[in-house]
C-alpha cells in the first residue's frame, strides 16, 4: 500500500525551487530565440558536420545545482519504508519533474526541429502494443513515454495507493521500463536543447534532476548499463564517473545506433 506515495523527502529535496517558467517571460524567450538564431543545428535534433563541443559538459554549466546535498545518501531505502513503496513513491516523482523539465522547452521540441528522438549518436523509436516499431518525431516520441507512464502510475493495479492493495508481482520490471523511458527524455533535452534550458536559466534544475535520477537508478539498478552509455561522459561529470555505467568509449562516435 502506497500512502499518497509516502510524501518522500525527493520531493521535498530535488524541487524545493520550481523552475521559473512564469518570471519575466518575454526577457526570457527573447533570450531563448537570441540562442536559437545563433545556433546551426541541423532539424533533427542532432549537429551539423562533426560533433559541435556538448555544451552541457562544460565546467561552468556542469557544476550548477539548486542545492548541494548527498545524493547517494538521499537515495538509499530508509529502515522504515517498504522497497516497493520507496520505488513507486520515487518513480512517481522523478516522473513528474521530468515532464516539468520537458515542458519548458517543449515548444522549441517540434516535428521540424526534432525529427527524430535522438540523442547523441543514438536514435530510439516506440513500440506499439503489438511490438511494432514506429519511427516518430521527439514530441511524439515524448508525448507516448508519458502518456504510458502516466496510465501506470496511475493504475490502482500498478501503483496502490489505499490500504491493505498489494504491489503486483511484475512491478519492479515495470519502474524498470520507465526509466528507460524517462532517461531517454533527460538524454534528449540535453542532447538538443540544452542551448534553450541554459537560456531559460534552468539548467542547474535539470543537472540536479539527472544527477538524483542516475544515483537512484544505480542505488536499485533500474537502468541497464548498456542504455546509459550513450551519456557516459555527462553521467563522469556530474555523477564522479559512470560507476559500472559500461562503454561508451571513443569508439564510432559518428554511428547512428537505433533502439
Amino acid at each position: 500500500m502506497l500512502g499518497d506515495h509516502c510524501a518522500a523527502p525527493a520531493d521535498r529535496v530535488l524541487l524545493g525551487q520550481p523552475p521559473k517558467t512564469g518570471l519575466h517571460c518575454k526577457m526570457v524567450f527573447r533570450a531563448v530565440s537570441k540562442v536559437l538564431r545563433k545556433s546551426k543545428a541541423k532539424p533533427n535534433g542532432k549537429k551539423p558536420g562533426a560533433e559541435e563541443k556538448k555544451v552541457y559538459l562544460e565546467p561552468e554549466h556542469a557544476r550548477s545545482r539548486i542545492a548541494d546535498f548527498a545524493f547517494k545518501e538521499l537515495v538509499v531505502l530508509p529502515r522504515e519504508i517498504d522497497l516497493h513503496e520507496w520505488l513507486a513513491s520515487n518513480t512517481t516523482t522523478f516522473f513528474h519533474h521530468i515532464n516539468l523539465q520537458y515542458s519548458t522547452i517543449s515548444e522549441f521540441c517540434t516535428g521540424e526541429t526534432c525529427q527524430t528522438m535522438a540523442v547523441c549518436n543514438t536514435q530510439y523509436y516506440w513500440y506499439d502494443e503489438r511490438g511494432k516499431k514506429v519511427k516518430c518525431t521527439a514530441p511524439q516520441y515524448v508525448d507516448f513515454v508519458m502518456s504510458s507512464v502516466q496510465k501506470l502510475v496511475t493504475d490502482e493495479d500498478v501503483f496502490p495507493t489505499k490500504y491493505g492493495r498489494e504491489f503486483p508481482s511484475s512491478f519492479e520490471s515495470l519502474v524498470k521500463k520507465i526509466c528507460r523511458f524517462l532517461f531517454h527524455v533527460l538524454g534528449h533535452i540535453y542532447w538538443a536543447h540544452f542551448k534553450e534550458t541554459l537560456a531559460l536559466e534552468l539548467h542547474g534544475h535539470l543537472n540536479t534532476l539527472y544527477v538524483h535520477f542516475i544515483l537512484f537508478a544505480r542505488e536499485f539498478n533500474l537502468l541497464d548499463p548498456k542504455e546509459t552509455a550513450v551519456m557516459d561522459d555527462l553521467t563522469e561529470v556530474l555523477c564522479g564517473g559512470p560507476g559500472g555505467a559500461g562503454g561508451g568509449g571513443p569508439g564510432a562516435q559518428n554511428h547512428v545506433k537505433e533502439r
